[in-house]
């Protein structure tokens, strides 16, 4: 397998999600803006979405979206635990998880990367993430992981976009809970292996 990805971009989160299975997979890394992998090729090629991240597995296919493809991997692998047994109720509890950090604070914190966002608009979007970050502070004050007691691919998701705030002007100290939760998943060793491999660490 191929993992197509850009440093820090929500392809962290599969990434940290294919270390933790301990499947063997290469990295090639992408520049967004001029739609290239390192390698030369034109990533449109490989996903006409443009986006990161995308799968390419040894069959020739490939899959994209973040949510999606940490699912895939953990269905490779079962006895890493990312996820609960596909077509259990605690299967589409965690899935509720995922689709949350996908719909709600990866596209809340995405959308203020916009350079052409107007001000206003920016300070509504950071009141409506203020929200969601209370209500997942709520939630993670009394459970360490997202969904219960064990990190699962979810909790590789949130730590992913919860860390662009740091290049956002938003101040995740303000919720000690989520501040402490980002700092006890960077510290396990494949989010470390995965930080460090994409130069997000030294």
């Amino acid at each position: 397998m191929k993992l197509y990805f850009t440093p820090g971009a929500c392809s962290l989160s599969p990434h940290i999600a294919l270390r933790e299975a301990g499947l063997p997979f290469d990295l090639e890394q992408v520049d967004l803006t001029a739609k290239k992998t390192r390698s030369g090729a034109d990533y449109r090629t490989i996903n006409p979405k443009g986006a990161v991240p995308a799968l390419g597995l040894d069959n020739g296919e490939v899959l994209t979206e973040a949510a999606v493809i940490v699912q895939y991997i953990a269905d490779l692998k079962p006895a890493a635990k990312l996820l609960p047994a596909a077509g259990s109720m605690d299967r589409v509890r965690a899935q509720e998880w995922l689709n949350y950090v996908a719909t709600e604070i990866h596209k809340g914190l995405g959308a203020l990367f916009n350079p052409k966002l107007p001000a206003e608009a920016k300070a509504v979007l950071k009141d409506g993430i203020a929200a969601k970050f209370d209500f997942l502070s709520k939630h993670l004050e009394k459970r360490p992981f997202l969904h219960g007691e064990s990190f699962t691919a979810a909790d590789g998701y949130l730590f992913t976009v919860l860390g662009w705030t740091q290049w956002l002007e938003i101040d995740l100290g303000k919720w000690p809970v989520l501040k402490g939760y980002c700092e006890r998943i960077a510290a396990r060793p494949a989010v470390q292996a995965a930080m460090k491999a994409e130069g997000l660490l030294k």
